[in-house]
C-alpha cells in the first residue's frame, strides 16, 4: 500500500535550502529568481522546500544566476564530506543552520557592513557578554 504523500529526499531538501540561503545572501526575492529562470516564484518555493527536485540543467542555471558553482548547493549535504572542511554527515552543523536562518542572514549582512575592525571586535564582545560566554578570542 503506497502512501499518498511522499517525503522529500534529504539531499533535495538540503540543495533547496542552499538555494534559499544563497538567494537570501544576495538579497534576491523568490519572484526575481523565478523571473531570471523563466519559472514562477511558487516553483522556487517548491525547490527551496525540497518538495520538487531540481534537475541538473536547472541547477546549473540557478548557480549561474546566483553566481556560485553548482558544488555550493551540495556543501555540507548529508553524507557529502568536503576534504578539509570538517563538514559532512552532520549537514554543516550549527553555524550553517544559523546562517541559513533569517536572523543569521540579517546579522551577517549587517556585520559585514561594519568596516572598523575595532567596532567589529566590540560587537563580538557585546554578543558574547549577552550570551554569557566568557571565552576570549
Amino acid at each position: 500500500m503506497a502512501t499518498a504523500t511522499k517525503k522529500p529526499n534529504p539531499i533535495d531538501i538540503h540543495v533547496g535550502g542552499r538555494v534559499r540561503l544563497r538567494r537570501m545572501m544576495v538579497g534576491m526575492s523568490q519572484e526575481r529568481l523565478g523571473e531570471q529562470l523563466g519559472i514562477t516564484f511558487q516553483q522556487i518555493q517548491k525547490y527551496e522546500k525540497g518538495t520538487n527536485r531540481i534537475g541538473a540543467s536547472r541547477l546549473q542555471n540557478i548557480a549561474s544566476v546566483l553566481s556560485v558553482p553548482v558544488s555550493f548547493f551540495f556543501e555540507g549535504a548529508p553524507g557529502h564530506s568536503e576534504a578539509g572542511t570538517g563538514e559532512g554527515r552532520d549537514g554543516g552543523g550549527p553555524v550553517v543552520d544559523f546562517l541559513s536562518s533569517s536572523e543569521g542572514l540579517q546579522l551577517n549582512r549587517a556585520f559585514v557592513r561594519i568596516t572598523d575592525p575595532r567596532l567589529r571586535r566590540r560587537v563580538i564582545d557585546l554578543v558574547r557578554a549577552i550570551a554569557g560566554d566568557g571565552e576570549e578570542g
